[in-house]
């Protein structure tokens, strides 16, 4: 089950579980768009991997199934592809 992760790791922008800016690779490195288009180009910086859209968990689902309330910040990283 995805983590939805509740910020950009470049920017620190909140990703809530239902924002529609919300990019991961396959290991769930979560991104916002903006930092994707402008920064990342379209790559994971940490494995290199591509960035699309997270899905979006239904409300309903959210009790049982919480979203991570573990932030990941590494401005440092971002800027390049892995």
């Amino acid at each position: 089950m995805l983590a939805l992760r509740p910020n950009c790791e470049c920017c620190n922008k909140d990703l809530p579980p239902a924002a529609a800016d919300a990019m991961i690779c396959s290991f769930e490195c979560t991104f916002c768009r903006d930092c994707v288009d402008t920064k990342l180009g379209g790559r994971c910086p940490n494995c290199g991997g591509n960035l699309v859209p997270r899905p979006i968990r239904p409300a309903g689902k959210l009790a049982k199934n919480p979203p991570s309330t573990e932030r990941v910040f590494k401005p440092q990283g971002c800027g390049k592809a892995a």
